[in-house]
């Protein structure tokens, strides 16, 4: 099941992102906005993906489960798995500490350039500038940077506000040690905001737990009160 389910959030990103190229540009198109929304939503899917495969939760076939992490991370942006997966596993280590790569005390502006700081490289800036340049000499350049470009910088606003931001800010009760706030139940709400993630706790309660079944999760904890 984790298999498909990433083989066809990679799908419906290739699948958009080819028909857009072949679009013609109107910003008086209310479609035009809903394709931008939408390749957002599905980069922020490749990198939950990546992410769930960091965990173990693709595949059980190892090499088949961080192929696909390898493969969904250089999509969203040229990002290097191999880097993410430490950082990550730190995060969930030393949650909303000086060691957490992904938190950091201070307000939303601050807290994402920092976000940011942690997982971008100098390489990946290179090779996506070399690719926007050899792609552009056979695609329109308006739509690459309107549907290539720009849903990917959308998307990393969609993961940090949802999947680190308000789960991690402000205080916390000391009972909760997870340091991790979570949505009020809405299954509808939170996976068009962000794949479940916004259920937060649940997530570090049950890292082997993929994005498609955090709600049982959620639902199970809750029940448990």
């Amino acid at each position: 099941m984790g298999v498909f389910v990433a083989i066809s959030i990679v799908a419906a990103w290739v699948a958009l992102l080819f028909y857009a190229m072949q679009w013609k540009i109107d910003y008086k198109s209310p479609w035009l906005y809903i394709m931008v929304l939408l390749q957002m939503h599905f980069y922020t899917g490749l990198f939950i993906t990546s992410h769930d495969a960091m965990h173990g939760t693709v595949s059980a076939h190892k090499k088949l489960n961080h192929g696909i992490g390898h493969l969904t991370a250089l999509l969203f942006s040229f990002n290097f798995y191999h880097r993410l997966f430490p950082k990550h596993h730190e995060h969930h280590r030393f949650v909303a500490t000086d060691k957490d790569p992904d938190y950091y005390k201070g307000g939303f502006w601050p807290w994402y350039f920092s976000f940011i700081k942690q997982y971008i490289s100098w390489q990946q800036l290179v090779l996506m500038a070399v690719t926007f340049h050899l792609l552009r000499i056979v695609l329109p350049t308006e739509n690459l940077i309107i549907f290539w470009m720009l849903p990917a910088i959308l998307s990393t606003f969609q993961l940090f506000y949802f999947g680190t931001y308000l789960p991690h800010k402000g205080s916390h009760d000391p009972q909760n040690k997870y340091f991790s706030h979570s949505q009020k139940k809405n299954h509808l709400w939170a996976f068009l905001s962000c794949y479940f993630f916004g259920y937060h706790y649940e997530h570090h309660a049950s890292p082997g737990t993929p994005w498609w079944r955090l709600y049982k999760v959620k639902e199970k904890l809750e029940m448990s009160r």
